[in-house]
């Protein structure tokens, strides 16, 4: 008999994937769940239960929440990546870890075959498939839902018919929770003109009087929260346990799938939104104009080859070698207020801070040069512009 590992999550499409794979295909299966910061040890627990339950043969807990960390996330940061100045990715980094993990897996156990529950619609299908192809060339790759085309009512049907209970309106939303935020999928995100309901968003809102939170960074890095030194990881998690009861990061992204249609997602992810926000403040006071400028097209096109998954290529260790370069004088504390439903950057303090008032004040005379010395800067820095004018007859 065959072996098959199947990412599994425990949700609708992966307990079809487990059924199916067994009692139709007659493989020996072998569900991996790769937590990625998103399940308490409750869920992962239940997980487990529930893969045993659908007749797995066995199932694994792979924790890869610091490497996803480490690994991706952390860069993510440096370069500030926003798809469509909107998305923080959640998702996307999330599932190229995923995939590297799984593929590694593969090689462990020595299975066949690798199995995902993808859809036939999404950008998950085209990481899972590319990752696999490259990490393990030659084990075959199974796509039940995505092959079979079906609906998740067909999917519930299908379950039910073989003894496994599962609801219509447990399935209705789609969510997928990680270190770096939550996604939201549901029939509202197949459409152009509905917003999510108050009861599809994971968490309530309950905060309401405002409150002062301080980051501190280390070369890019958040390492303290409050003052509390607990690392990166700590500090995500704990920001966003703060953050995300004011509703604070919830919205809905629009971008381009990789295989070339619009696509719509809800989202909540405060911790990450006010981190990418308080580390991009205190960047456009410790950088120089042109490290920002670079970084700023750098960093659009990472986070592009990210979010397509393409991690692998090695372009992408070239642009993590000037991202990590340019965090070198990145370290300060940033202050930020949170309200419901917004947040705001109060201001920074940095050994670093460009803005020190040892080279003059604003409003007042620069330290550094004098009127004269701008006036003469003036003429030389515009020449070239004047004298076109002047040949060109436009002056």
């Amino acid at each position: 008999m065959k072996k098959v590992v199947l990412a599994f999550s425990g949700g609708l499409d992966t307990s079809f994937c487990c059924i199916y794979l067994s009692r139709d295909l007659g493989l020996e299966v072998h569900s991996v769940i790769v937590n990625t910061g998103g399940f308490s040890e409750e869920e992962l627990v239940a997980v487990e239960k529930r893969a045993y339950e659908l007749g797995v043969k066995s199932h694994t807990t792979i924790d890869e929440t610091e490497d996803y960390y480490k690994d991706t996330i952390k860069y993510l940061i440096f370069g500030n990546v926003l798809k469509n100045a909107t998305y923080p990715l959640s998702v996307s980094a999330e599932r190229v870890c995923q995939a590297t993990a799984i593929a590694n897996y593969c090689k462990k156990i020595g299975a066949e075959c690798v199995a995902h529950g993808s859809t036939g619609a999404g950008n998950d299908q085209v990481r899972f498939d590319m990752i696999f192809q490259t990490l393990i060339p030659g084990i075959e790759i199974i796509t039940p839902i995505r092959d079979l085309k079906l609906s998740r009512e067909a999917e519930i049907d299908y379950l039910n018919s073989h003894g496994v209970e599962y609801s219509a309106e447990k399935a209705k939303y789609s969510i997928n929770k990680g270190l770096w935020g939550t996604s939201v999928g549901g029939a509202e995100t197949l459409t152009s003109n509905q917003y999510l309901p108050e009861s599809a968003w994971p968490t309530p809102i309950t905060s309401t009087e405002p409150q002062q939170v301080t980051i501190d960074f280390e070369k890019g890095e958040p390492v303290a929260l409050n003052g509390n030194r607990i690392g990166a990881v700590r500090v995500i998690q704990e920001l966003q346990a703060l953050a995300q009861p004011y509703g604070i990061g919830r919205d809905i992204h629009v971008g381009d799938t990789i295989i070339g249609i619009k696509g719509r997602v809800g989202f909540e992810a405060a911790g990450p939104l006010i981190i990418i926000k308080a580390h991009h403040t205190l960047e456009k006071h410790t950088l120089t104009k042109w490290q920002l400028s670079w970084k700023d097209q750098l960093s659009a096109f990472y986070g592009n080859y990210m979010h397509e998954g393409q991690m692998h290529d090695p372009v992408m260790r070239d642009m993590e070698a000037f991202l990590q370069s340019a965090q070198e004088t990145v370290s300060g504390r940033v202050f930020v207020e949170l309200h419901p439903h917004r947040f705001i950057i109060l201001g920074i303090e940095s050994e670093h801070d460009l803005m020190s008032n040892k080279f003059g004040s604003y409003g007042e005379m620069n330290e550094g040069y004098t009127g004269d010395d701008v006036k003469g800067f003036s003429k030389i820095f515009g020449n070239q512009t004047i004298i076109w004018h002047k040949v060109n007859g436009k002056g």
